[in-house]
């Protein structure tokens, strides 16, 4: 089982955007596939089902070993994904990680999907914690959104230090544009210093796009909403990209 996970301690950037559709186009590929969403505003929910977003259930129960983790997972929301929903008792995750289990709690909550799951992929929520601790601990690889501005730009410095100083492995950290308007002068400008700006960056720029927007009204993900967008190839790049980082082939059997 491998683990990766979308973060950005900046909101607003496009992380779950890049995590639903990435989790899709993994399913697809015949990869048995979890995405959990951590973050409590719970967006996920809504880009995979619309106006009806999957209700997830409180994190306590999980957390006090009073409920398997099988119990949070809603099966197959499209073949091979399955989905942990949000809860507002999310916001409360870094202290009961701590109170609870100390700081090998996420690997061992993860660790019962090992036999079934062939991908975990993780949507966090903008914040540097000991649950980012956790996350950046866990996960093979970290896609990190960085839109082109400079005060994106300083959020990633900010994650680059906070990897350092915790010496939980920057080579794991993988950063590409997002949300990016090429007719700004700033876009072009940073977009062009990409490899300057970002260390080891994916040569992917999503675009600030209307139909990614669309993707939390109709609850799909582009690769069903809008195939032929250029976001969505986008998303196909980085997916391809995502398998050469962590070893994948394109051919894998259903549980």
């Amino acid at each position: 089982m491998r683990i990766i996970a979308f973060y950005s301690p900046k909101g607003g950037v496009g992380k779950t955007a890049a995590a639903v559709n990435t989790a899709y186009l993994a399913s697809r590929d015949n990869l048995r596939t979890l995405l959990w969403d951590l973050d409590p505003q719970g967006a996920s929910s809504f880009y995979l089902a619309g106006a009806e977003p999957v209700k997830g259930r409180k994190l306590s129960k999980l957390l006090e070993r009073k409920s398997p983790i099988a119990r949070f997972i809603h099966e197959d929301v499209y073949p091979n994904l399955d989905f942990i929903p949000a809860h507002s008792s999310f916001r409360n995750f870094d202290i009961k990680l701590e109170q609870e289990h100390g700081g090998s709690a996420l690997k061992d909550l993860l660790a019962p999907l090992s036999e079934d799951t062939s991908l975990v992929i993780l949507d966090c929520p903008p914040t540097l914690s000991r649950l980012t601790e956790q996350v950046l601990d866990v996960a093979d690889m970290v896609y990190v959104p960085v839109v082109p501005t400079w005060l994106s730009l300083n959020s990633w410095d900010q994650l680059k230090e906070f990897v350092k100083d915790k010496k939980l492995g920057v080579k794991k950290l993988r950063p590409f544009f997002s949300m990016v308007d090429r007719r700004k002068n700033l876009h072009r400008d940073v977009l062009a210093r990409g490899t300057e700006l970002l260390a080891n960056p994916m040569p992917v720029a999503v675009p600030y796009a209307s139909v990614v927007e669309r993707m939390g009204e109709e609850g799909q993900p582009l690769e069903r909403l809008a195939p032929r967008s250029s976001a969505a190839e986008e998303y196909r790049k980085m997916w391809q990209m995502i398998q050469a980082d962590l070893g994948l082939g394109r051919k894998r059997t259903l549980r």
